[in-house]
């Protein structure tokens, strides 16, 4: 494998069990917990200068807190994307700045395409000739465009509720689509049944490779360095696997113990009230979420009634003194309206709650008046643009 030289292998959280990354591909092989990749820091020499004297081009340019060498890496020069002030809203929530790290700029429009470039670069690596997931949507076509550029064949099963920019794209990418009733567990179901008989596979499902919240990492690397090396007091995350929340926060410990910033920011789940395991699990003081029995929201990529890692997820936000934050489906819309109108960004539904979160962690009056607040607009907002459209008519708009 073509890794890069502090790239140790894989270790997992659940028994703290380490493996060998060229044997280990996906869960841990004892107790099939999540493997997270570790490095040697002490091998890492990386500091301001040498990353300023950098082109802010990809994500890449991080390689060296990356499992694999750049010039191995499956990529469509993802990541290096702009981090907008956001006058208006800071002036509205009564802080000193806030600022949307706008990740619909990426190649297929969302963050995903950070994850899938590890974990596609993963897959050739191990030699795989065909990958798989289940997904609401973006992950999935952002799969099948990452799976075509490596000459790999993609199988990717979305519900029915999937938007028509996501389906159209996975086929356009080359990817066998199935699309399966129901929500994103149903179609999680029609994908195991799949990949049991395809032995050759390569799954590419979330926390199943390791390599995903790898990748998401890196948005953080962005945002301190796009912030002039300061850390922001507060980042609002729209959670629903809770994949770049997790890597986020393992990159803020990486940029800590590296000695290039001395704080962590404080990281804030947001989620939508008709699905919120990690907030009630969170506002309860407890480990580990309960499953929602009956989720309901509109925003699909929101909608994860069971969050497989929700230890972590929960861990992340207490060590950070960050929180979770749960609001309606209407102010999530309305907020996503709400961005464009004042700040010409466009966020897609689910990523609105981040900025729904915000307002109500303002309205409860959570800031003191002088922080940074980074939103996290996860896609690009035409990519839902009916359902916007849509909420603004059921006002009469």
């Amino acid at each position: 494998m073509e890794t890069t030289q502090a790239f140790v292998g894989l270790e997992c959280v659940d028994c703290g069990a380490t493996f060998d990354a060229a044997d280990a591909t996906h869960r841990c092989p004892d107790c099939d917990g999540i493997l997270d990749p570790q490095y040697e820091y002490d091998a890492i020499d990386l500091d301001r200068e040498t990353l300023a004297s950098r082109p802010f081009d990809s994500m890449w340019r991080y390689e060296e807190l990356l499992p694999f060498a750049r010039e191995a890496a499956v990529t469509m020069d993802e990541g290096a994307t702009p981090l907008v002030e956001c006058p208006s809203l800071a002036d509205e929530f009564g802080v000193g700045r806030v600022l949307i790290k706008d990740e619909g700029r990426n190649p297929t429009g969302t963050f995903k395409d950070r994850g899938q470039t590890v974990a596609v670069t993963a897959a050739t690596q191990h030699g795989a000739s065909e990958v798989a997931l289940a997904s609401a949507g973006n992950a999935g076509q952002a799969a099948a465009a990452y799976a075509g550029r490596a000459g790999l064949e993609s199988h990717v099963y979305l519900p029915s509720r999937s938007g028509f920019t996501n389906k159209a794209m996975v086929n356009v990418h080359g990817g066998d689509m199935t699309v399966v009733g129901g929500r994103i567990g149903d179609a999680g179901a029609a994908f195991e049944e799949g990949l049991a008989e395809h032995d050759d596979w390569y799954p590419l499902q979330t926390f199943v490779t390791p390599y995903r919240h790898e990748g998401k990492k890196t948005m953080l690397y962005e945002i301190v360095e796009q912030l002039d090396w300061e850390t922001p007091d507060v980042i609002t995350y729209p959670t629903g696997g809770g994949v770049g929340l997790i890597g986020m926060y393992k990159a803020a410990r990486e940029f800590r113990d590296l000695g290039l910033i001395d704080e962590l920011p404080a990281l804030y789940a947001a989620q939508a009230s008709g699905c919120a395991p990690i907030v009630e699990a969170f506002e309860e003081g407890r480990a580990e979420h309960e499953p929602v029995e009956h989720p309901d929201t509109i925003c699909g990529g929101l909608e994860i009634p069971d969050p497989g890692a929700s230890p972590w997820i929960l861990e992340a936000l207490r060590e950070t003194d960050g929180g979770a934050v749960a609001t309606d489906d209407p102010d999530i819309l309305e907020a996503g309206v709400q961005v464009a109108k004042r700040e010409g960004l466009e966020m897609v539904p689910s990523s609105a709650a981040a900025a729904s979160g915000a307002w109500e962690l303002a309205e409860r009056g959570e800031f003191d008046g002088d922080e940074t607040v980074v939103i996290l607009n996860t896609g690009a907002g035409n990519k839902e643009a009916d359902v916007l459209r849509s909420h603004l008519m059921s006002q009469g708009v």
